[in-house]
C-alpha cells in the first residue's frame, strides 16, 4: 500500500466511522433510523404488553391442559418476540407479556380468542346450507346457525385439538407453478374424522369452512378425500397470508379456550436506570479495554481500538437493522462476542510479534501474522457460531435473544477482525509507522512445564465439581431446592398494588422493594408499573398466607395504601418445563455439532473430546459457583451458562490450533509432552489478555449495575476465569493423556 493510499484509507475510515455513528446515536429521518434508542427492547429493558386469558368455563383445567396451552401460546406469541413470557397466574389464568409493544388492543385483536377453531361442513345432514356468501367479512361467508346448534347437529366435522400442525410455505400446482399454500397435520382421531368428512365434501362438490373467532379465516373447495391425515390449503395471496392462516389455525387448536379478562401496558421490570448503568459500565470497560490494547500492542493495539468502535457501531445498526429485541441474556451475548472480537485482535498481534522476533520484516510480519492467526480465529468463531445456530432455532424465549445477539457479534467481529483491523494496520504502516519499535518483540521466555502438574489440576477440578454436588444435596436437605431458584424457574406470587401516588421505578426500587424483601428474605422482586395509573405489580417467591397478610399490613402502615386494592395471585414460572426441554435439547444438539466440527477440522476426535469435557467442567464448575454462593437462579442463568460455554470453547480451539500447527512440524527428536507444553506457553498471554479484557467489561457491569445485573454479572466472572484455567490447565493436558492412553490407529 502507498502512502497516499494509506493516508485515504485512515481518512475513510474516520469518515465512515463519523456518519455510522452519527447515525447509531441519531438515527436517519424523523423516525431516528438505526438510533441505538429505537432498538427492540425486552420487557426487562423497556416493558410492553400484558395480557391475561381466562379458561372458559366453569370446570377447572388440568394442570396438563394448562401447560400444553401455555407452551402453544408461547410459540405463537414469538411471532411479535422471542422474548415474550407466558406464564400461569392462579388455577385458570394465562398471563401474555409481549416486549416492545404498547398497543394492547392491536395484540388482541390479531390474536383473536385462542382456542375456539371449528371446520364446518357447507351443509347438515339434512342438506340445509350452514354457512353461505354473504359478500362481508374476510371470506365473504357467514354462519346460518350459531355454533351450538352446528355442534349438536354434527355439522362441525373437526376442532382446532385435531390439528397436529399448521405451517406456511410453498407448494406447486399442477402445473408446476409456484404457489403459496398452508400444510396441515392431522391427530389420529383427526385424520380419521376428516377422511370422513372430505370424502363426503368430494362427492358432493362441497366445502369445509374454517372458522375462528367470530369469522370464517378460509373456505376451501375439497378436490380430494383426504384420508392420510395430511392437508394443504391452496391460493394464498402471499407467503405471509400463508402463515397468518397457518397461525391463526395453531392458536385456535389449544385445548383450551381463552377469554380475555384484562390487558394493560407494563414499564420495564429493570428500569431506565439498569440500562443507563449498564451503559455506563459498558462504555467504561470499552475505555480499559482501548488504553491496555494501545499500552501493550502499540500501532496494532490503535488498529484494533479503531476496529473495535467500528464494531460497536454495526452491532447497534444491525440490531436495528434486523430488528432484534435486546434483553439482559442479549446483552451477554454483546459481552461474549466483543470478548471475541479482542481476542482476535490479540491473537493476530501475537502472532505478528512472533514473526518479527524470528527475523521478519514488519510487513512481511504483518501478512505472515494474519495468515497465520485465521484458522484458530475461523475455527474458534465458526465453533461458537454453530452452536448459536443451532440455539436460535432449537431454543425458545431468552435462549433465541442470546443466540441471535451472539450470531451477530460473532459475523461482526471476525469482519472487524480480520478485514477491518488489517486495512488500518497496513494504513499505519503506509504512512510510516514502519519501526520494529511501534509493534514490539516478544522476550524470550522459558516454557512452562504444565503437563508436570496435571495431576495437581485434574484434582482441583474434580475437587470443585464434587463441592457443588455436595452443596447441592446439603441445599436440597435443607431448602428443598438444591440451586437458590427464583421465580422464573418455581413461579411464586404476584402482587398488584396500588398506590395513592405515582412513584418512578427508582423510588420504587428504593421504598417499596425493602418491605417484600423483608418478608421474602431476598432481594430477587420483579417490578412493572401498570402505564396511565399508580398500579404495579410485583413479583416474589412464592408468599403463604401469613405472608402475604403481613405484606398488606406493611403497605397499609407504610405507603397508606386501601388494603382493597391489593391483591394477590400465585404464579407459575415464565420458564416452562418445555422451554427447558428445548433450552436442554438445543445445547446437546450444538454440544455434538461442535464436537463433530472439531473432529472434522482437526483430524483427531481426541481434539473434540477434551473441548467438550473442558466445556462441561467449566459449566459443572460455574454451577457449582451457583450453589455454594447461593446466586439465584433466575431467566439470566441459561444465558450465563451459554456465555460460558462459548468462551470455553473459544477459549480451548486456540491452544489446539497451535498443538495442531507445532505437530505438523513436529521432529522426531521432539517430545510430545513439550511439544504440548510449548504451545500453551505460547498461547500463554492471549489466554491471559482475552480473559482479562472480557472479564473487565462483565466487572463494570457488576460494579456499577443493580442487583438483578449483579447477579447476572458474578457468575460470568466466575465463569471467565474458570475457562481461562480450563483452557491451560486442562484441555492441554487432556488431550495429552488422551493422545498417549489410546493411541492413534494407524490408516
Amino acid at each position: 500500500m502507498k502512502k497516499s493510499k494509506g493516508i485515504l484509507t485512515l481518512v475513510l475510515t474516520l469518515v465512515i466511522m463519523a456518519a455510522l455513528g452519527y447515525v447509531a446515536v441519531f438515527g436517519i429521518g424523523t423516525e431516528k433510523a438505526g438510533a441505538a434508542s429505537e432498538i427492540k427492547q425486552g420487557l426487562d429493558l423497556a416493558g410492553g404488553v400484558s395480557i391475561t386469558y381466562q379458561v372458559v368455563g366453569d370446570e377447572k383445567p388440568s394442570s396438563e391442559d394448562m401447560s400444553d396451552t401455555i407452551y402453544k401460546l408461547q410459540k405463537r406469541v414469538q411471532v411479535y418476540s422471542t422474548e415474550a413470557q407466558v406464564y400461569q397466574e392462579g388455577d385458570d389464568r394465562i398471563n401474555i407479556e409481549i416486549p416492545g409493544v404498547s398497543d394492547a388492543n392491536t395484540i388482541l385483536e390479531d390474536l383473536g380468542r385462542p382456542g375456539a377453531l371449528y371446520f364446518i361442513a357447507q351443509t347438515d345432514a339434512d342438506g340445509n346450507e350452514n354457512y353461505s356468501y354473504t359478500g362481508s367479512g374476510e371470506t365473504g361467508y357467514s354462519l346460518n346457525k350459531t355454533i351450538d346448534e352446528l355442534l349438536a347437529d354434527g355439522s362441525i366435522v373437526l376442532e382446532g385439538t385435531d390439528v397436529a400442525a399448521a405451517q406456511g410455505g410453498t407448494g406447486s400446482d399442477s402445473l408446476g407453478n409456484s404457489q403459496f399454500v398452508v400444510d396441515l397435520i392431522f391427530t389420529d382421531a383427526g385424520t380419521t374424522k376428516f377422511g370422513d368428512a372430505t370424502t363426503k365434501a368430494f362427492a358432493n362438490g362441497q366445502s369445509i369452512g374454517i372458522y375462528y373467532d367470530q369469522d370464517f379465516i378460509s373456505v376451501p373447495n375439497v378436490q380430494a378425500a383426504l384420508t392420510d391425515g395430511k392437508a394443504q390449503i391452496t391460493g394464498m395471496g402471499s407467503f405471509e397470508d400463508a402463515e397468518k392462516l397457518a397461525s391463526q389455525i395453531r392458536i385456535g387448536g389449544l385445548k383450551l379456550e381463552l377469554e380475555e379478562l384484562r390487558s394493560n401496558v407494563v414499564g420495564a421490570q429493570l428500569g431506565a436506570e439498569a440500562i443507563n448503568t449498564s451503559l455506563t459500565a459498558a462504555l467504561i470497560g470499552l475505555i480499559i479495554i482501548a488504553v491496555f490494547m494501545i499500552i501493550v500492542y502499540r500501532v496494532p493495539g490503535l488498529s484494533s481500538v479503531l476496529a473495535l468502535v467500528i464494531y460497536t457501531i454495526l452491532t447497534v445498526l444491525c440490531l436495528n437493522m434486523f430488528e432484534i429485541t435486546l434483553t439482559l441474556p442479549g446483552i451477554a451475548g454483546i459481552i461474549l462476542s466483543i470478548g471475541m472480537a479482542v481476542d482476535a485482535n490479540v491473537i493476530i498481534f501475537a502472532r505478528i510479534r512472533e514473526e518479527i522476533t524470528a527475523g521478519k520484516s514488519v510487513r512481511s510480519a504483518i501478512d505472515d501474522g494474519f495468515k497465520k492467526a485465521l484458522s484458530a480465529i475461523v475455527d474458534g468463531n465458526v465453533t461458537t457460531l454453530i452452536a448459536a445456530l443451532v440455539l436460535a432455532l432449537k431454543g425458545s424465549g431468552t435462549v433465541k435473544g442470546f443466540a441471535y445477539t451472539l450470531a451477530l457479534g460473532i459475523v461482526i467481529s471476525m469482519f472487524t477482525a480480520l478485514v477491518v483491523t488489517r486495512l488500518i494496520l497496513k494504513a499505519f504502516f503506509a504512512i510510516g509507522l514502519k519501526d520494529v519499535k511501534f509493534y514490539g518483540m516478544n522476550r524470550e521466555r522459558q516454557t512452562v512445564n504444565f503437563l508436570a502438574k496435571k495431576n495437581l489440576f485434574f484434582g482441583i477440578s474434580i475437587a470443585a465439581i464434587v463441592a457443588g454436588f455436595v452443596f447441592m444435596g446439603i441445599n436440597g436437605a435443607s431448602t428443598g431446592k438444591i440451586l437458590n431458584y427464583s421465580l422464573d424457574f418455581v413461579g411464586g406470587t404476584s402482587t398488584n398494588v396500588t398506590f395513592n401516588e405515582d412513584m418512578d421505578l427508582a423510588q420504587i426500587d428504593s421504598t417499596v422493594v425493602p418491605v417484600f424483601s423483608n418478608i421474602t428474605g431476598d432481594g430477587a422482586v420483579q417490578v412493572q408499573k401498570v402505564a396511565g395509573s399508580n398500579e404495579v405489580i410485583f413479583k416474589t417467591r412464592e408468599l403463604n398466607v401469613d405472608e402475604r397478610q403481613q405484606l398488606e399490613q406493611d403497605l397499609v402502615d407504610n405507603f397508606g395504601v386501601n388494603k382493597d386494592l391489593i391483591t394477590a395471585e400465585t404464579i407459575s414460572s415464565t420458564i416452562s418445563s418445555e422451554m427447558k426441554a428445548d433450552a436442554i435439547v438445543a445445547v446437546v444438539i450444538a454440544t455434538i455439532c461442535m464436537l463433530i466440527y472439531i473432529w472434522f477440522r482437526f483430524k483427531d476426535i481426541r481434539f473434540a473430546a477434551s473441548s467438550v469435557a473442558a466445556l462441561v467442567h467449566d459449566v459443572l464448575v460455574v454451577l457449582a459457583f451457583y450453589a455454594i454462593a447461593k446466586v439465584s437462579v433466575g431467566s439470566t442463568f441459561i444465558a450465563c451458562m451459554l456465555t460460558i460455554v462459548g468462551y470455553s470453547i473459544n477459549a480451548t480451539i486456540v491452544i489446539f490450533d497451535r498443538i495442531r500447527e507445532n505437530l505438523a512440524g513436529m521432529l522426531k527428536k521432539d517430545s510430545l509432552d513439550e511439544l504440548v507444553n510449548r504451545s500453551i506457553s505460547q498461547t500463554l498471554s492471549r489466554s491471559i489478555f482475552t480473559s482479562l479484557t472480557t472479564f473487565v467489561m462483565v466487572a463494570a457491569l457488576f460494579v456499577l449495575g443493580v442487583t438483578s445485573i449483579r447477579e447476572f454479572a458474578l457468575p460470568l466472572m466466575v465463569g471467565i476465569v474458570c475457562g481461562t484455567y480450563s483452557s491451560v490447565c486442562i484441555t492441554g493436558a487432556l488431550w495429552y493423556v488422551l493422545r498417549t492412553k489410546i493411541a492413534k490407529k494407524k490408516a
